[in-house]
């Protein structure tokens, strides 16, 4: 089977393409790379040019002055530059309905020509979408990555980027993508539950996880415990970094003779992963019920992850027993969590075996793209 993907935010669809091809198909991947991540594909419709050091200022006094960014032009240059080699396939998939991420008019046009010549054309929800933001901002979640700004009106501009997708321009791309796509798979908890009476959802499939690829080490504790807090400066209130922040300073305060914490911001996806190689515990996210890509990947390396881990999430997979510590996004919440971990160094050794375990159990990127398959052929 000829495969297509178009679009990468998390590695997502690096590791289905390897599942993929492990099962003897052939499977290209276009995408921009997703800013600083850089994430690899195998056709690049990264901004080059409008990204270049001597533009970089122009850039900014038209985005400023227009609000018009040169590179979301380029993207869509590049992407029709290459068209001739998205056709023909059995089967494409799009990251989300916004996954070239050039001009709406343009962004229409492009998919139209996917659509027109390949034969089917699924989607992910695994992000900002017009389903599952009008069902944050309905509030009928108990939280959700809007929630700070259902609290908060006046966030409005930290929000514009999530919120831009519930406008009448981006709703009239949702539903020319839903006009024709065969069905939407979400990628964990917290797009299925949006999802789950949209007529075209097909259920979850879990993220796949290369884990081959990742060396599991059993957490050892020779000093101090090593606290993780990787931070995405875009995503900074969606995440719940602010209070994961409060709380780590808490944390410092009181137990500085026990534990070292390591904080970044905005890396590339290689160096991130390798920065936190030597910490215990890595602190995610706190408005998810489910864990995000970074997170899994994480857990597969043996690392006890504070993370979204619901009911809902336990639930879904069957779990008697923690694999990733729940973050509730409270400041108090998230400090006695920590407390009990750092006072029960026992607990971090068990959860991070027990981690890997679920990682090969139920995130196995060769049973995934399998569970993909599936779905593609019926």
């Amino acid at each position: 089977m000829n495969i297509l993907l178009i679009g990468e935010y998390s590695r997502l669809h690096n590791s289905l393409k390897e599942g993929l091809q492990a099962l003897g198909h052939h499977v290209i991947l276009v995408s921009s790379g997703d800013q600083f991540k850089n994430y690899p594909s195998d056709i690049s419709i990264r901004p080059v040019f409008s990204t270049h050091y001597l533009l970089i200022s122009l850039r900014k006094v038209l985005f400023r002055l227009f609000n018009y960014d040169i590179a979301t032009t380029e993207k869509g240059i590049r992407f029709w530059m290459n068209k001739s080699k998205f056709k023909g396939f059995d089967v494409v998939q799009l990251i989300n309905e916004y996954p070239i991420e050039t001009h709406l008019t343009w962004e229409k046009k492009l998919l139209h020509f996917i659509f027109k010549n390949n034969n089917k054309t699924f989607l992910l929800a695994c992000g900002d979408d017009f389903v599952a933001n009008s069902y944050y901002l309905s509030g009928k979640m108990r939280y959700s990555i809007l929630s700070p700004y259902l609290a908060d009106k006046s966030k409005a501009k930290t929000y514009e980027y999530s919120l831009k997708y519930v406008t009448k321009p981006f709703q009239d791309l949702h539903n020319f993508v839903f006009d024709n796509i065969k069905g939407v798979i979400a990628s964990d908890i917290d797009y299925a539950i949006p999802y789950k009476n949209e007529s075209k959802f097909i259920g979850l499939i879990p993220n796949p996880i290369n884990y081959d690829k990742i060396r599991f080490k059993p957490i050892l504790i020779k000093d101090k415990i090593i606290i993780f807090h990787g931070i995405n400066r875009m995503n900074y209130l969606k995440k719940g970094n602010n209070l994961i922040d409060e709380a780590l300073d808490i944390i410092q305060s009181k137990y500085y003779d026990k534990v070292e914490i390591i904080r970044v911001e905005s890396l590339a996806y290689n160096e991130y992963i390798k920065v936190y190689d030597k910490a215990h515990i890595i602190m995610d996210q706190v408005y998810a019920f489910d864990q995000g890509y970074n997170a899994l990947e994480a857990m597969a390396k043996g690392k006890v992850v504070c993370t979204g881990a619901e009911l809902e999430f336990e639930k879904f997979y069957q779990l008697e027993e923690k694999v990733a510590v729940n973050l509730l996004p409270d400041v108090t919440e998230i400090v006695q969590t920590l407390e009990k971990l750092i006072n029960n160094p026992e607990e971090l050794i068990t959860i991070g075996k027990r981690a890997r375990l679920f990682i090969e159990k139920q995130h196995n990127y060769k049973k995934v793209a399998q569970q993909y398959l599936d779905v593609f052929c019926k």
